[in-house]
């Protein structure tokens, strides 16, 4: 499996021929120019993981790519007209995109405080004919799968997050590997303390691992 992280939440999974975008947001780059595509996969509302502005082009680039995100988001994108038409996935539904079965799982995401409205939030885990729970893309939340995953992309800093929090995510799914994302918030100083603090904390048989930016990596 071949992964490129295209800053923050925006990562491309490649397999076998299939390739799946996740979260193309504000705080991401290098996924425009890509075609091709397979599916594309939104987790949640938030712009920083679904850019309304480059959405339209990505599209009209990739037209036989199927379109999921959880409910709220569908109904918002299918709402604009101009991000063509998107489909719904929730929990414990699954669907097959060329080599991969794409399940759903969590549903909410992560509280930034109390006084704001919680949203939908789909995490989303990849299979393979070789591997169940190849990868799993979880986007703003912490939700453990209570299942082996292969590899992880750890929510490493947030809003809503203190460092202490993907470090117990991180022991709890206890992935072969993990790499870092949703650290656009951070300035360069806060990704070096993070993800150093998380190297040193990471489980036994977990390999962290930070991926170079737009640089396809074989994990």
């Amino acid at each position: 499996m071949r992964i490129t992280h295209l800053l923050h939440s925006c990562i491309l999974v490649e397999y076998s021929g299939t390739s799946v975008l996740f979260d193309p947001g504000t705080f991401s780059s290098g996924f425009e120019q890509l075609t091709g595509l397979d599916a594309i996969l939104v987790t949640h509302q938030h712009p920083d993981h679904a850019d309304p502005a480059r959405l339209p082009a990505l599209i009209e680039a990739n037209p036989d790519a199927v379109r999921y995100a959880d409910p709220q988001t569908a109904a918002q994108l299918n709402e604009r007209g101009d991000a063509g038409s998107w489909s719904v996935i929730g929990p414990g539904q699954r669907l097959s995109v060329g080599a991969f079965t794409v399940r759903g799982t969590g549903g909410r995401h992560a509280v930034i405080h109390p006084e704001l409205p919680v949203v939908d939030n789909i995490s989303y885990i990849l299979d393979t004919d070789e591997q169940v729970g190849a990868f799993c893309h979880p986007g703003d939340a912490l939700y453990i799968p209570f299942e082996k995953i292969d590899v992880l992309a750890l929510p490493a800093a947030a809003p809503w997050l203190k460092l202490s929090e993907p470090i117990d995510y991180l022991r709890a799914v206890n992935p072969r590997v993990a790499f870092p994302i949703h650290q656009g918030v951070q300035s360069d100083a806060g990704v070096n303390v993070h993800n150093s603090r998380i190297t040193e904390m990471a489980p036994e048989g977990t390999e962290f691992r930070v991926l170079e930016s737009g640089v396809p990596t074989s994990l």
